[in-house]
């Protein structure tokens, strides 16, 4: 294993209910749980339900508020896309009313 990077958490720094992340894959999430496996500390994160070793989280405290930002988008573009389906089945309504299907 190569040296360790100087944000890197030490294991006594870890704490239930912290932000962590773990930066070779960018996975972050809340720690739910900690586990030690053979000696070594390990994480439980939310975000995954999977073991992260301690000595290779990053703390992270600005993560709720991209979360926020995150769900504030989400709920913008649900709100254009219900606008834009009421908008098209208003435009299709007198056509369904004109045309009866007879042969």
């Amino acid at each position: 294993m190569g040296s360790p990077c100087p944000d890197e958490m030490n294991v006594d720094e870890i704490a239930v209910g912290m932000v962590a992340r773990y930066p070779r894959t960018g996975t972050t999430g809340r720690v739910e749980r900690i586990e030690e496996i053979d000696g070594i500390a390990f994480a439980g994160l939310d975000a995954t339900d999977l073991f992260y070793r301690v000595d290779h989280l990053i703390p992270v405290s600005h993560v709720e508020k991209r979360r926020k930002s995150r769900k504030e988008g989400y709920k913008k573009v649900l709100e254009k896309e219900r606008e834009a389906a009421t908008s098209i089945e208003e435009e299709w309504r007198p056509t369904d009313e004109l045309c009866e299907g007879g042969g």
